[in-house]
């Protein structure tokens, strides 16, 4: 069955809303962008809301990764609509509408998941949501799975597509040793937190080419434009065709949200590895004890199933599911991707607040 995916330009079934988060305003201002200068401690982003017909049964909280945005999930709010769910999906900071602090002069905290987890369980209280279902993917998996580490008694459920929990780290072990020794297929990392994607990506033509190669398209003899090994292949970026992922409006619209501040603020989101650990050290535990769904796209060069074997350690009330697909399950395979989101939804127990 064909999805009716939500329209990046207008669509009635979502709405674009405003929100002041920990000093930040997460805002639409229609589809004109136009901007209010920041004060030192303001920043300007966008969520959407969605709301389904009557009264809504609970709230989902959708959040994405890199290089996505909130329209990385196109294909599973009609569904989750569908079954009675309210649902608040934002842009992430660094991300389309949402302002990008440059650092520096600004602080790498903007960008921590302690950070983000916060402006969720703020956003969620703002809302009137007391508890909440959680899902994410790619970066948005983690943050899932750290709203749920902060804000234990605010996720009810939670749902990853791609990104298996990985628990805080006892020992700091930086990013270079990290992924030289025990997550090998994660050194494209490394390359992206070093500058020198923002020196080599500026103009709209190199953001689409960038974003093509990102999302699957190749060159004239099959050449990929990006891989774990080394990252973005900068020489390759001009001859990659067309993603098959997306369609030239949806294409058109995400090179138009990059255009706004370049790819610096997505960026920081692979610089706060040490951040991260120094925050984490302060959570009480490290185990998720509400039920989780996890979806391992078993294609996915960047987190092969290994990466997942030992969830359960930490997860007591998992479920685990494949999808035959690369990292980009949500649009490779959205019936599958939502039928299992679904399943799971009607087959586990929810005791979720009424004043949801």
């Amino acid at each position: 069955m064909s999805i009716d995916a939500i329209d990046p330009i207008h669509d009635s079934r979502v709405s674009h809303r405003t929100a002041d988060l920990n000093g930040v305003t997460y805002r639409k201002i229609n589809h004109n962008y136009s901007r209010i200068p920041r004060s030192t401690d303001a920043a300007y982003a966008d969520y959407l809301l969605g709301l389904p017909r009557g009264d809504y049964r609970a709230t989902v909280f959708l959040i994405h990764g890199w290089p996505d945005l909130s329209m990385g999930w196109r294909n599973q709010i009609p569904m989750l609509l569908s079954m009675g769910y309210r649902v608040v999906c934002p842009d992430m900071m660094g991300y389309g509408g949402t302002d990008a602090p440059h650092v520096p002069p600004e602080p790498l905290s903007y960008y921590s998941h302690k950070r983000a987890a916060s402006d969720i369980k703020e956003l969620g209280t703002q809302l009137g949501a007391t508890q909440a279902i959680v899902g994410g993917h790619d970066w948005g998996a983690v943050i899932a799975y750290r709203v749920a580490l902060w804000y234990p008694d605010f996720v009810t459920h939670l749902f990853s597509v791609c990104v298996p929990y990985s628990a805080p780290f006892d020992k700091y072990i930086p990013l270079e040793i990290l992924v030289q020794k025990i997550m090998p297929s994660l050194r494209y990392q490394v390359q992206l937190g070093s500058g020198q994607v923002e020196e080599f990506i500026a103009s709209k033509a190199q953001v689409r080419q960038f974003l093509n190669a990102l999302y699957g398209g190749r060159g004239p003899n099959g050449e990929v434009g990006f891989n774990v090994e080394g990252g973005v292949q900068f020489k390759v970026l001009p001859s990659i065709g067309t993603t098959p992922l997306m369609s030239s409006k949806m294409l058109d619209y995400y090179v138009d949200q990059y255009a706004r501040n370049g790819v610096h603020g997505p960026l920081n989101w692979y610089r706060t590895h040490e951040i991260n650990f120094e925050e984490e050290r302060k959570l009480e535990k490290s185990t998720i004890e509400i039920p989780v769904l996890f979806i391992q796209a078993l294609r996915d060069s960047a987190l092969p199933p290994a990466m997942s074997a030992k969830m359960g350690q930490s997860i007591p009330n998992l479920t685990k599911k494949e999808v035959d697909t690369s990292h980009w399950a949500l649009w490779e395979a959205p019936e599958q991707v939502n039928g299992m989101i679904k399943e799971w939804l009607e087959g586990t127990p929810r005791n979720i607040k009424s004043t949801l």
